[in-house]
């Protein structure tokens, strides 16, 4: 069905200009046809969905009104752009998004020409677009291309979007902000301007402007109440709305409006995430990311592991400590269910924090806290902590505070691809004086560090994968570990030369272990990324031949690195092979499928080893004739 055929209308529009001949009465039967292959195609491909359905109108009028590519439309995260990929020529390969070599999972400019600013991360969009049309204007093109961006509510919870504003309204750019509010981040809204909103709402219980007072002149609508756009206003921002944005009656006139003013100017358009189709309107939470679904009743697949994830350990841990420790506090960005928090936020609503999206404010509040006595947690993802890295280093490391960082979705993961994917954190943490940075081999490794982590005196980082680890067996007791310390889990038999000694890094333990049992190589968990066990380090680099380091980190600067540092500071001259994730962004697809490809599966492991092997045996024959 990807090719829409039995869906009437929606296989006429295979680009914004077919859906522009269409009539305007047309349009909401377009909606029709454009929610339901998208319930359709998501039921048996999975990816985002409550958020798309919920801006398939939206979509429609904007492409509708807007001239498309010329005029410059910007999406903020992606999250919400499915509707425009089918609408502007991706139709038939929406069956491949997020898949290996498919549709991208966000806005890519490199995929499509109406993907103008990739994305992926949140509240890029306001600024983005100040940017194009202040280089519109500089060009002399100003107001033959206007400029048109859609955040969410929820990404508008973030200093970069409210930055923005700022800039927008001080520079009076032609700029219309289109302020997708459906009081829904990944979980429920928070914060002031969320409650500003509800405010606004509940003054309008239709939630939206009569199609009438859009067909009026271009001028503020005379029925709003004196501080419903104030906080806009006060930016230099004008405020039209709200609207409905189901509502193709109103909505249409309300864009119209907005596109003929000139200068700074947000229109308010209140949406439903899960929009037409009731499990998802009821549990948007629950379906804004999915695998699969049943499209009639929306059931959804149970997961077929048995093994907990990560996630699930940090969440379960996390509970068990705050019963005995009064002192912990737990900070997310906006990621309650996606960090593991949902059972302490429930049990410890005193002491949990949810700041939005808000990554810089996030770090700096556990400083805050740390500075009282009490023992932050700031459950991050890898990708999201990057946005924080000045409050890291500033607020956190300088000031030598007890404050531990919980990142989750280290390393590849899988189907969000390049924007999502933790590739760089043990690298950029690695270089921060007082940080203790560790990496689990597996889930009761997991519990032991966070242990430690909570007990140490200073900055600390647990880092782990997304998913599930090999199915280790829990202790009942907490026990920290000994700090800096590695640990042997296989021995070489010593039948083989020459001897390998790998030192592997967090999950890739696992894969180190299968490619050594073919090798007959010793196989280090290290452990610690810093302190490095620099008296392990230097007992392999004695008793082995080649030193092979792993990590789903990029190679360079990683933890590997720091190995190599060990050794060139004691001027030993053990060959080394440094194996991690490759120096250039790593595309989407599946976690295990994308390892792969990159040679860091067992396979993998082994066939490059084995290439350093013969290489090196090369070298020596070449030497040895050189000296004959």
């Amino acid at each position: 069905m990807s090719d829409a055929s039995g869906y009437s209308l929606l296989g006429r529009v295979h680009s914004p200009e077919d859906l522009r001949a269409l009539p305007e009465d047309q349009l909401p039967a377009l909606a029709v046809d454009l929610r339901r292959f998208l319930i359709e195609t998501l039921g048996r491909i999975g990816g985002h969905f409550a958020a798309n359905l919920g801006t398939v109108e939206l979509t429609i009028a904007l492409h509708y009104l807007l001239n498309t590519p010329d005029d410059r439309l910007v999406w903020d995260v992606g999250h919400q752009a499915y509707p425009h990929k089918v609408l502007t020529g991706r139709r038939s390969r929406l069956e491949t998004i997020r898949r290996k070599d498919g549709l991208a999972p966000f806005p890519a400019r490199e995929e499509s020409e109406y993907d103008t600013f990739g994305t992926g991360h949140s509240s890029t969009s306001i600024s983005a677009a100040v940017g194009m049309a202040e280089a519109i204007r500089i060009r002399g093109n100003r107001g033959q291309q206007r400029v048109a961006c859609v955040i969410g509510d929820g990404g508008m919870t973030a200093g970069m979007a409210f930055e923005a504003l700022n800039h927008l309204g001080t520079a009076g750019s032609d700029v219309l902000v289109i302020y997708n509010d459906n009081d829904m981040s990944i979980s429920e809204n928070v914060g002031a301007l969320r409650d500003h909103c509800a405010r606004v709402f509940s003054r309008r219980p239709d939630a939206a402007r009569s199609a009438e007072a859009y067909r009026r002149a271009a001028a503020p609508e005379s029925d709003l109440s004196p501080d419903d756009g104030d906080l806009f206003e006060s930016l230099g921002v004008q405020y039209l709305g709200p609207v409905d944005g189901h509502d193709l009656d109103s909505l249409l006139p309300a864009l119209r409006n907005a596109l003929q003013i000139r200068g700074p100017r947000l229109l308010h358009v209140a949406t439903v995430k899960g929009k037409g189709f009731d499990p998802a309107e009821c549990d948007p939470i629950a379906y804004h990311g999915v695998t699969s679904f049943d499209p009639v009743t929306g059931e959804m697949p149970k997961s077929k592991s048995s093994r907990p994830t990560f996630t699930k350990i940090f969440g379960q841990w996390l509970c068990e400590a705050a019963e005995s420790n009064p002192d912990l506090v737990a900070i997310t960005p906006a990621m309650r269910e996606g960090s593991g928090l949902v059972e302490f936020a429930q049990r410890f609503p005193d002491r949990y924090f949810d700041v939005a999206i808000a990554e810089q404010h996030a770090v700096t509040l556990g400083a805050g806290l740390a500075t009282e006595g009490l023992h932050p947690v700031v459950a991050i993802y890898s990708t999201f902590l990057q946005r924080g890295y000045d409050q890291l280093i500033h607020d956190v490391a300088i000031q030598n505070l007890p404050v531990m960082f919980a990142i989750d979705r280290g390393g590849l993961v899988g189907a969000d691809g390049a924007t999502h994917n933790g590739a760089f954190d043990l690298s950029f943490m690695r270089c921060i004086p007082n940080m203790v940075v560790m990496a689990p081999s597996d889930e009761n490794e997991c519990r032991r560090m966070l242990a430690t982590g909570m007990a140490h005196p200073g900055p600390s980082a647990v880092r782990y994968p997304r998913g599930s680890g090999p199915g280790a067996e829990l202790d009942d007791k907490l026990q920290p570990l000994t700090m800096g310390q590695a640990r042997i889990v296989r021995s070489a038999l010593g039948r083989r030369r020459p001897r390998v000694a790998i030192l592997a890094f967090g999950i890739m333990v696992e894969p180190a272990l299968a490619a050594a049992e073919l090798l007959d190589a010793t196989v280090v968990d290290m452990r610690f990324v810093k302190p490095l066990d620099v008296d392990m380090i230097l007992r392999m680099a004695d008793e082995a031949d080649l030193l092979v380091t792993i990590e789903d980190n990029v190679v360079a600067g990683g933890a590997g690195s720091g190995v190599n540092e060990v050794l060139m500071e004691r001027h030993l001259a053990v060959p080394a092979l440094n194996l991690g994730l490759p120096d250039r962004f790593v595309e989407h697809g599946g976690r295990e499928e994308m390892l792969a490809s990159l040679g860091l599966d067992a396979a993998g492991i082994q066939r490059a080893i084995q290439r350093r092997l013969r290489a090196r045996d090369l070298d020596d024959v070449s030497s040895a004739g050189q000296t004959g």
